[in-house]
């Protein structure tokens, strides 16, 4: 599927309102609950990430370790899920498998960063053995496995760009011939990066030219967020799942 076909994925009137780790703003992040309250919100696009335990299984938790926001310790990587179900997101609530959420959220779509190489395969494998081809976007920091998913999944799935993607597609737009990966549906980036601004009005159109949507995150203040409208961006991640509610309402966006 080429950038100028409209995916699946990004079937929304308007721009996307995504709740960014189910909503992180309560310390709750990536646990079913945070994206309960995401989905009784009227949220039905979510962001989260993925790496993969030792024996292959699927948890949608941000950090390579356990030890920032759960009562646990360790590399996810170096632990079987027998160990890893024990810990407890602010000490109550437990990591989910992806494949959990997939099944209770039926209706919602996934942004799904890939956090480390050996969740790469398995989440490719989940997407084709449950066919939610249309629910699901791959996305990484790193354009190798954003690429790599692309490649093993071809154009059914939905990714965007890493970093190297992004940068190329910002000197694009400065006439600087800067290769950039083909069949990529977004390009998800920060507002701002070290203080330089990334997304303005001269990126957002070298995207849309080549049929790229534009998704920035994470923006929590109610006057990024009309700012970013303003230029014509066609997502906004947030933590602050009701402020971001509150300015699409108000623009007559929220759906």
């Amino acid at each position: 599927m080429s950038a100028l076909t409209q995916h699946p994925y990004l079937d929304h009137p308007g721009p996307i309102p995504f709740a960014h780790r189910g909503g992180a703003s309560d310390g709750l992040e990536n646990t079913a609950a945070a994206f309960r309250r995401a989905a009784a919100l009227g949220y039905r696009y979510f962001e989260t990430d993925v790496h993969a335990t030792a024996d292959g299984r699927l948890v949608a938790f941000h950090d390579a370790t356990l030890d920032r926001v759960t009562d646990a310790r360790g590399r996810i990587v170096d632990l079987p899920w027998s160990q890893v179900r024990r810990a407890r997101v602010a000490g109550r609530e437990p990591l989910p498998l992806f494949e959990e959420l997939l099944e209770e959220f039926p209706e919602a779509r996934w942004n799904v960063d890939v956090k480390a190489a050996p969740a790469l395969v398995p989440l490719v494998g989940l997407i084709r053995r449950t066919g939610c081809w249309d629910r699901v976007c791959v996305g990484s920091f790193s354009e190798r496995r954003a690429a790599g998913a692309a490649r093993l999944a071809g154009p059914r799935l939905a990714t965007s760009y890493g970093v190297r993607g992004v940068l190329g597609l910002r000197l694009r737009g400065y006439g600087i011939p800067a290769p950039v990966r083909r069949g990529a549906v977004c390009v998800q980036v920060p507002r701002a990066q070290n203080g330089v601004p990334v997304v303005d009005e001269r990126f957002v159109r070298t995207a849309h030219a080549r049929g790229l949507k534009v998704h920035v995150w994470t923006v929590n203040e109610a006057d990024g967020m009309a700012a970013l409208l303003d230029l014509g961006v066609d997502g906004i991640m947030t933590d602050q799942l009701d402020t971001l509610r509150a300015v699409f309402t108000a623009r007559g966006l929220w759906c």
